[in-house]
């Protein structure tokens, strides 16, 4: 794989308030054209900062390819804005995989291959995968004191994956189904060496993102195994319905140590309860 990282901050100038220009810095956003074996396959809207596992993590989760094995390289060229990905023998069914799109909700419109969603009918993930009180406040401190384009240029989302309290890996992106793919990328290459067309279990892993828990990124987070999902935004209906069914344990509004449990409240372990206050006031969400 190349390693084409590009520039995640373009400086302009900006009128504020008060008349004065001010130098600040805005997130870059790029367009990337992804190409298998010569053929177009779908453009995204990306920050950048990761584009090769971008692209395998998006063909891990569209169910396009089936282990990372299959993938000979990935060439970014930002010249161009395109990725080309090169298989050893080819996607079998190329014409039925990619036959039928559902548009999401996902920031600059992702999409989702219908039978994708026909894989996780009548799936529940199984395991004890559950998350403590006191580790969820502990990666919450973890995400704030975090160093990120977000405190230095805003309007990005950022996605996290932990092992318990430690931070295995955290990506932002200008969309979280981005961010999230690229962390799907990242656990296909960290796998278990002696199974290395296996991706990285995910069964004692936690999720983190800014950004809202869509039917999408539940279904993501589902194909990753990660059975405990927490974002600082919230849910939506699709979303809570999908993790129910699926029993992944939902958390949002989740903020130094205020947080709803909408769904799997069975892998929350409340060993950390702190007296009721008043609610905290409402964050704006990315």
């Amino acid at each position: 794989m190349t390693s084409a990282k590009a520039p995640l901050v373009h400086g302009i100038e900006a009128l504020d308030e008060t008349g004065r220009t001010r130098r600040l810095d805005i997130p870059a956003e790029r367009a990337l054209t992804v190409y298998v074996d010569k053929r177009e396959l779908v453009t995204l809207m990306t920050l950048g900062s990761h584009p090769e596992l971008l692209v395998l993590g998006y063909l891990r989760n569209q169910r396009l390819v089936d282990n990372a094995a299959d993938i000979e390289s990935i060439t970014v060229d930002w010249d161009v804005g395109a990725a080309a990905v090169r298989t050893c023998n080819g996607v079998a069914d190329w014409a039925e995989r990619t036959a039928h799109k559902v548009v999401t909700s996902g920031c600059g419109q992702g999409s989702v291959f219908a039978h994708q969603m026909d894989e996780l009918h009548g799936c529940v993930l199984g395991g004890r995968g559950q998350v403590r009180q006191s580790e969820l406040v502990q990666m919450l401190n973890t995400m704030r004191a975090q160093d990120s384009t977000y405190k230095a240029a805003g309007s990005v989302h950022g996605c996290a994956l932990f092992r318990g309290t430690e931070l295995l890996m955290f990506v932002e992106d200008v969309g979280r189904h981005n961010a999230i793919d690229t962390l799907a990328g990242w656990m296909w290459l960290h796998a278990d060496p002696t199974s290395p067309t296996v991706p990285m279990n995910g069964e004692d892993k936690f999720f983190y993102t800014t950004g809202r828990l869509t039917s999408e990124m539940v279904m993501k987070a589902a194909h990753m195994g990660v059975p405990v999902l927490v974002s600082r935004s919230g849910t939506t209906q699709m979303g809570h319905a999908m993790a129910q069914h699926l029993g992944i344990c939902t958390i949002g509004r989740a903020l130094n140590r205020h947080f709803l449990c909408y769904s799997g409240q069975h892998r929350l372990v409340l060993d950390a309860i702190v007296a009721p206050t008043a609610p905290p006031a409402a964050d704006a969400t990315r």
